[in-house]
């Protein structure tokens, strides 16, 4: 599974930490910055990887920035973007079963490397249930889909 990453000055240490775990595992991953904890801001990275996301050039994605909550309101602008803001394991299950959501959003300083792991682990080894949550995928595309942009 190709997944690319992005974060913020305040993520950017977690994200270092994540992608490690990551390449151990053998994923392949599509880092689109920012490379160092210097001060950026955040939108333009989160758009370089939902750019990467909606033209197919990776599967899943991995946002990180101080709480989460920025990259979260960004990514979630983009029609077929689900991104979760996670602070815990079953979130990361739930919004896969459920939600099937594509792009996992951590907060650089509010969790440590360790949990972290963990809910990408959850996040990336859970699949989504269909059924009933499709139709409601299906109803959230459709419903947003009748506001203009």
């Amino acid at each position: 599974m190709k997944i690319v990453i992005a974060s913020d000055h305040a993520g950017f240490f977690l994200k270092e930490k994540i992608k490690d775990y990551l390449q151990n595992e053998g994923y392949e991953i599509l880092d689109v910055g920012t490379y160092s904890s210097v001060s950026v801001d955040y939108p333009e990275f989160a758009f370089k990887a939902i750019e990467k996301l909606l033209q197919g050039e990776a599967e899943r994605g991995i946002l990180l920035c101080g709480t989460g909550i920025g990259m979260s309101i960004f990514a979630n602008r983009f029609p077929k973007i689900r991104a979760a803001l996670c602070h815990e394991p079953f979130s990361a299950t739930m919004a896969r079963k459920h939600n099937d959501a594509n792009v996992l959003v951590l907060g650089g300083r509010l969790i440590g490397d360790g949990l972290a792991v963990e809910i990408v682990k959850a996040f990336l080894s859970t699949e989504f249930e269909g059924g009933r949550h499709a139709r409601r995928i299906a109803l959230i595309d459709e419903l947003s889909s009748k506001i203009e942009r």
